[in-house]
Formats: C-alpha cells, sequence, structure tokens
C-alpha cells in the first residue's frame, strides 16, 4: 500500500504502518544526504511548486466549497485558501530554507582528555518527524523544509479540510525528492482523512521520534494526552508584560500598546499587563484611551479599575489565553509580587519586563521561567524568524529538548563522538 486513497475498508493501523517503515528506511538516506543534495530538493520543489500553480488552485477550490458547505467561517475559510500571494510565500519559503545554514554534522567542544582520545560532540537528525496540524496548508510545505533540511524524514497529517490541497502540494513535494534522487517517502502527506490515523501516528515510537502538533488546544492537550512518542508543543501563549516603576513610560507605553494589538490571534501577544503602583497613575489612564481606540476590552483589577473604565477581571482572565482584543490588567506592589503573578499564572510562553534598573531586569531574567524572557521589548518577537532561525516548527514551552521557537537547530540532536588511534583504556 502506498500513498493512493485509502478507503474505508482498508486498514488505517495497516497504512500507517507502512508510512512509519517507509520513513524510517528513509531518515537513514537522508542521514547520509550532502547539504547540497538536500537543497536541490529544496529548490526543485519550489520549482514544481510554480509549475503546478493551475493544479494547487483547482485543488483548493474543492476544499474551499467542502469548507462553505460544511459551515466553516470566514476566518477558517481565509487561512484555507491558497491564493497567489500563500503560494508566492510558500516557494519563497523553501528557497530561504536551501539558504539557511545546515546544523547536521556540525562538531563542538572537541577537547583532547588525559588519555590521548579526542571527545566531541556531533549534531545529527531527529530521525522521524511527526507533524499534525489543521486547516492551512502552506504548514506543508513549512514542515516538509525544516525537517528536510534538517535530515529528517517526515509524516505530515494535516487537517481533513485541507486534503485535496495536501495531495496536490504532496505531489510536488514527491517531484523535488525525486529530482534530487532522494527517496520520495522522505516526505509522506497522510492521505486519509480517519481521525484513527492520527492515533496511530502518535503510538508508533518504533517508527516516529518526535511530535510536533500545530493547531488549537484541543488538538494539543488530545495529542499530549494519547501519544506514546515524545511532543514538542505549546498549550497556551498566557504571556505578560511588567511595567516597572523604574520604566521609561515611553518605551512602556510602545511596547504594551504592540504586544497587545499589533496582532490578536497570535501565541505571542500581551495578555495581561502587569504595572507597578508606583507608576500605575500615570501609565494606565493614557494605555487604556490607546486600547479603546483600538477596541480592546479591558478587564481589571481593583487597583485598576479605580484609575481606569475597566470590566472587573477573575482569576479565570489571569488565567486565559484570549486570543483576541481583551486585556488583563493587575496593579501590583513591585517586582517581587509581579514576579509571583507569574509564577503562577504563566503558560511559561513569554515574559516581558519594562524597566531601566539593570538589577531588577537581571531578575526578572534569572527568576522567571518561560522559554522567551525580555528586557525592553515587545513580546510579539518571540518569533522562530525574528530570532534569525529563518522558520520554525512552532513553539515549545516544554524544557527537553527544544525550548522557544523551534528551527532547524531544535530539530536535531548531538551525540558524543570519540577520535582515537588504536587508544586503549589501562
Amino acid at each position: 500500500m502506498t500513498e493512493q486513497n485509502v478507503t474505508e475498508k482498508q486498514d488505517v493501523i495497516q497504512y500507517m504502518t507502512e508510512l512509519g517503515q517507509n520513513a524510517r528506511a528513509a531518515a537513514r538516506q537522508l542521514a547520509a544526504a550532502t547539504t547540497g543534495t538536500k537543497n536541490r530538493a529544496l529548490l526543485a520543489m519550489a520549482e514544481a511548486l510554480e509549475a503546478a500553480r493551475p493544479v494547487l488552485a483547482s485543488e483548493n477550490q474543492k476544499d474551499l466549497e467542502a469548507g462553505e458547505a460544511n459551515g466553516l467561517d470566514a476566518a477558517l475559510l481565509d487561512r484555507l485558501a491558497l491564493k497567489p500571494a500563500t503560494i508566492d510565500g510558500m516557494i519563497e519559503g523553501l528557497r530561504q530554507v536551501a539558504a539557511l545554514p545546515d546544523p547536521c554534522g556540525a562538531i563542538t567542544d572537541m577537547t583532547y582528555r588525559p588519555s590521548g582520545i579526542q571527545v566531541g560532540k556531533m549534531r545529527v537528525p531527529l530521525g522521524v518527524v511527526g507533524i499534525i496540524y489543521e486547516s492551512r496548508p502552506n504548514v506543508t510545505i513549512d514542515a516538509a523544509s525544516l525537517c528536510l533540511k534538517s535530515g529528517n524524514a517526515a509524516i505530515l497529517r494535516g487537517g481533513s479540510e485541507a486534503i485535496h490541497s495536501n495531495r496536490a502540494i504532496a505531489e510536488c513535494l514527491k517531484q523535488g525528492l525525486r529530482e534530487a534522487g532522494l527517496p520520495e517517502t522522505a516526505v509522506q502527506v497522510v492521505n486519509t482523512t480517519d481521525r484513527a490515523a492520527v492515533g496511530q501516528l502518535i503510538a508508533m515510537p518504533e517508527y516516529v521520534d518526535v511530535i510536533v502538533p500545530r493547531g488549537g488546544k484541543g488538538l494539543i492537550e488530545r495529542i499530549s494526552r494519547d501519544a506514546r512518542v515524545p511532543v514538542i508543543k505549546h498549550l497556551d501563549g498566557i504571556c505578560h508584560v511588567f511595567i516597572d516603576e523604574k520604566a521609561d513610560l515611553e518605551k512602556a507605553f510602545n511596547i504594551a500598546l504592540n504586544a497587545k494589538t499589533h496582532r490578536y490571534g497570535v501565541c505571542n501577544a500581551l495578555e495581561t499587563l502587569l504595572v507597578d503602583a508606583a507608576v500605575a497613575g500615570e501609565i494606565l489612564p493614557r494605555l487604556a484611551e490607546a486600547y479603546l481606540e483600538k477596541g480592546v476590552e479591558l478587564r481589571g483589577c481593583d487597583r485598576t479599575r479605580a484609575l481606569i473604565s475597566a470590566n472587573p477581571a477573575t482569576d479565570e482572565d489571569w488565567a486565559t489565553e484570549y486570543l483576541a482584543p481583551v486585556l488583563a490588567i493587575r496593579v501590583v506592589d513591585g517586582l517581587d509580587q509581579a514576579m509571583d503573578h507569574i509564577a503562577q499564572y504563566s503558560s511559561q510562553h513569554t515574559e516581558a519586563i519594562v524597566t531601566e534598573d539593570y538589577t531588577r531586569a537581571r531578575r526578572f531574567l534569572a527568576e522567571v521561567d518561560s522559554s522567551s524572557v525580555m528586557i525592553n521589548a515587545s513580546t510579539r518577537f518571540a518569533d522562530g524568524f525574528e530570532y534569525g532561525l529563518g522558520a520554525e516548527i512552532g513553539i515549545s514551552t516544554d524544557k527537553l529538548h527544544a525550548r522557544g521557537p523551534v528551527g532547524l537547530e531544535g530539530l536535531t540532536s548531538q551525540k558524543w563522538i570519540v577520535f582515537g588511534d588504536g587508544h586503549i583504556r589501562n
């Protein structure tokens, strides 16, 4: 059985097992592939996408029509659409990943031991990466390109609403792999909408080394709960900005406004603003006016509501990722109370302090336990592209093995290497 259409009568477990076996075999070949070969495949994929624009548009239209018939809202349909600009971005993304440095094979920390041997570390692929995602078919290209460049075989399971688009994209991926002399099974797109495929994918540790879920909280919770394979993920982006009493208030105004209003439906948007009581009376009225002009609903503690017009905030507000024009605000008594609040309610995604006090900034960096911690910068910078990774597969709030934006290096591991010249242990 290959990636032909899987009917209801066919055994999904058998199908997924075959994908896993194919991926494991392809991973061995990819681990030996040169950077030039991988780059040729990526560039050939870009050319195949360019040539397939009419097919992509036609297949995507089938998904859009099905989505409308199934009652998908306008926002989801927009994410599903492969517009010409979207395809442009997919093509450019492949070329950008081809231009990135290859992490595989890099040797570091070489040292001579008293015995005469040399010991160091080499960066190597993880092996087989399973990626589960919803709606946006362009994620298929993002995932495939990053896995390929980092030397990993990939099994990609997109949302059922994008099945026709993903099948068309898969043909372009296979064409690029063929032209570079790499196995077509290095990147496999799951060709069934049966939900059982996801359950099987996350339960094959003999074939899959890591799972990356990209989608809503419900999907990620399910994957995290049921997976027998390690998962790279984050559940929530409950991000905080703390305006310290030693803050430059002009910086604080711009950072707090940008962090919340630059984009609402993203995981690195500000959800709770913490303000030191010493400066709250000066900065909050100005911020409240700016937020209200942009249509942001404010929910505040009692001390906040004594200074500005806001709805009452509850404990649930402090623990909510709104992904919407809603902001919770709390007035606190100094740095320690701000960090206590973050420790209690943060999802360990991104936190920022605005301060001109070096000592307080250093304490915030050392004591706040999140995947990104910032001084005098908007939380919106917590992004693989902004960090110079070129692209990201997602953001991890776990502590093993990758944390924060996960780029090419995050899709690799290290192994110890030893150089000797006939050395034996005495």
